[in-house]
């Protein structure tokens, strides 16, 4: 007896194959890029979300993704993509300074996919700051951005990934723990952007300990090829609610580059 037409239809759907997009360095930029146009767009409608399992954070907080950042028109001026390959994500950071009349905003924005897959996106998990965030000032912030060198390292000359996770969590850490920054190998030309304050060289006055509040809630981007790690937190050692991006950058074993997008408790 042949099966009915619903029974035929469940067996085809397991027969036809999944179209799915291997985690590569090349498909992790590709969503990116699917991201800033929709952004530019302010229609997050148009991203390929997972639609069995979807989150969208915004500033440490679950929101609906049509009501944040991403339904908001702006007019994309510069971005710049990292990929992590092992968990499946992207990391950028992309600046919108203020035209016709549009908010001005740097974001700096996780991409997360199922295992292996990036023809879908399974989380969004940005830091928005804008106007009155931590020393904010996009059109400052962009000046320094295009002198900086991200060119990727040939395999045998990449950092591993756990010494540039040490170094992330070392720098987040400074705040409780007295020894942490002194753990950290600070290169004398390094350079540090916090919101548009550039500090050089970058291990100059730095914090030993004093808070008993970890900065937490952690999420990690991690470049081996451009040598960097990139931490989404909760930046809660000062008291003060701060939903918080670092961004670290290694050449030849010393940091180089720390960028932070901080915003004051929620928006």
């Amino acid at each position: 007896m042949l099966p009915s037409i619903p029974n035929l239809l469940a067996i085809t759907a397991l027969l036809t194959p999944i179209a799915i997009a291997d985690c590569t360095r090349a498909g992790l930029p590709t969503t990116a890029t699917t991201y800033f146009t929709a952004q530019t767009n302010g229609q997050p409608s148009t991203l390929a979300l997972n639609t069995l399992n979807f989150a969208y954070k915004e500033n440490n907080k679950i929101t609906d993704i049509n009501k944040g950042v991403l339904s908001q028109h702006l007019n994309l001026e510069l971005n710049r993509t990292t990929a992590d390959t092992v968990t499946c994500a992207s990391y950028t950071l992309s600046i919108y300074p203020s035209k016709n009349g549009s908010k001005p905003y740097v974001l700096a924005t996780q991409i997360r996919h199922p295992v292996n897959d990036t023809s879908v996106i399974s989380m969004i998990d940005t830091v928005a700051a804008t106007t009155g965030a931590l020393f904010f000032d996009a059109a400052q912030k962009l000046m320094y951005l295009p002198a900086e060198n991200w060119t990727a390292l040939e395999i045998g000359k990449r950092p591993s990934r756990e010494m540039l996770r040490r170094v992330g969590d070392a720098y987040l850490d400074m705040w409780t723990d007295g020894k942490a920054a002194d753990l950290i190998p600070w290169g004398t030309n390094c350079e540090q952007i916090e919101g548009s304050r550039l500090t050089r060289p970058c291990g100059g006055a730095l914090t030993h300990g004093g808070s008993a509040k970890v900065n937490g809630n952690r999420r990690y981007v991690i470049d081996e090829t451009v040598r960097s790690v990139e931490v989404l937190c909760s930046f809660d050692s000062l008291d003060l609610d701060m939903p918080d991006s670092h961004e670290i950058r290694v050449e030849d074993g010393k940091v180089k580059y720390v960028h932070t997008v901080t915003v004051y408790g929620s928006r």
